[in-house]
């Protein structure tokens, strides 16, 4: 059986999917890190204020895209438009970070 959903109901049960995975939000420096648990050293998203920029780990695009039956790209920009709406922000753009250990995903200690 197929079911037509419409993309703001998408968006909303992936924001909701999004949401109980509680990540926890640190601010460092120009960035805002949203990481699984606290003493995680790498980042599942990473926004830049600077220059208004997302970059989300792969696994995180991966697992979002499979579980709703979607392309990578449209997860990707579903994340992106959640992040906007948690942080309160505008996105210009948002990349992939193909490995979570990359120094993009990694967070600065204090």
């Amino acid at each position: 059986m197929k079911y037509l959903i419409t993309e703001s109901k998408l968006d909303r049960l992936i924001f909701k999917y999004l949401d109980n995975q509680d990540f926890i939000q640190i601010e460092r420096g120009d960035g805002v890190y949203f990481v699984n648990s606290e003493g995680d050293e790498y980042a599942q998203i990473r926004y830049f204020k600077k220059d208004s920029k997302c970059v989300i780990y792969a696994g995180l695009i991966e697992e979002v895209a499979s579980f709703f039956s979607m392309q990578g790209y449209d997860a990707r920009e579903t994340i992106g438009r959640w992040v906007e709406e948690t942080l309160k922000v505008d996105i210009d753009y948002c990349l992939w970070a193909y490995n979570i250990k990359s120094e993009w995903m990694q967070i600065p200690s204090n």
